[in-house]
């Protein structure tokens, strides 16, 4: 990989008619309305809680709510965009309603359930794990659309991508995947696009740690970086905990990351992901 301090991030995103600069980290919240997401499935399947749990992550620093109708946890099966939509409506309404300033994000591969959410919704960002690889009308979709959109790495599928992840250098490999789909985006007039080297998306214990040990590398490709974290199976593993025991860990994990540049942290726990964001700014101003 070629590394070069010359190389400067994007650090402005357009969201609709704002421009937005990153001045400092920013907090992704996880909304989960599944049954089954590996840490928190069935907590916010329900109107009210998915509510409650809005208000308290916009309440505790975060900027970009990111919703997700079906789960990409490993084994998942991919879901139709039919089923996203069932299980994604009867909240939609809602949100708007009340949340009608909030940035949400639709986590999503599915090309029509990411018009649904942009174009009668009001959502303004696309977060998905892909990379336009299992709906491939999803990547007109987003040029059609023209709203950020999170282009992430993964090895496979999440049916398939735990099954002996294999690279000979992970850091070069999600480097050059990400430059290439970077690329055919920005053919497509696609600008506003968020870099995520996927962890725990077909990557083992120690490609994850490599990966978030030089993080700072994908600062080359020039785009805002994503780091989501927050519970995973590279802490699980590891210190052999459950998600629910993980907080401590991923602290840790969003720690390094804000150290070695990321921009965007996407989490389950907003209210400590703010406290380390507070002071790593302030350590960082000093």
């Amino acid at each position: 990989m070629v590394k070069d301090t010359s190389f400067q991030k994007k650090k402005s995103l357009r969201f609709r008619d704002s421009l937005f600069f990153i001045e400092k980290p920013v907090i992704m919240g996880i909304l989960n309305i599944t049954p089954d997401s590996f840490y928190d499935g069935g907590k916010y399947n329900r109107l009210d809680k998915a509510v409650q749990h809005i208000q308290e992550m916009l309440t505790d620093g975060a900027l970009i709510v990111d919703v997700g109708a079906v789960s990409s946890r490993p084994n998942a099966e991919i879901a139709s965009a039919q089923t996203e939509m069932e299980i994604l409506r009867p909240f939609l309404n809602i949100f708007k309603k009340e949340f009608p300033d909030t940035w949400f994000s639709i986590d999503t591969y599915n090309a029509d359930t990411a018009a649904l959410c942009v174009e009668e919704y009001g959502f303004y960002m696309i977060n998905d794990i892909s990379a336009c690889s299992i709906d491939t009308a999803l990547l007109d979709t987003v040029a059609r659309l023209n709203v950020p959109y999170v282009l992430m790495h993964i090895q496979g599928t999440p049916q398939t991508m735990q099954q002996n992840p294999h690279y000979a250098d992970v850091v070069n490999e999600v480097f050059q995947f990400l430059g290439q789909k970077k690329f055919e985006l920005t053919a497509k007039g696609i600008s506003d696009i968020i870099i995520d080297p996927g962890f725990g998306f077909g990557k083992t214990v120690q490609h994850n740690y490599q990966l978030l040990k030089h993080l700072n590398d994908f600062r080359a490709l020039e785009c805002p970086v994503l780091a989501g974290l927050s519970r995973k199976s590279m802490l699980n593993k590891l210190l052999n905990i459950k998600p629910e025991n993980a907080l401590n860990g991923t602290t840790v994990l969003n720690t390094v990351a804000l150290l070695n540049g990321a921009d965007i942290i996407r989490t389950h726990d907003v209210k400590e992901a703010s406290e380390v964001i507070k002071i790593i700014t302030y350590m960082q101003s000093v």
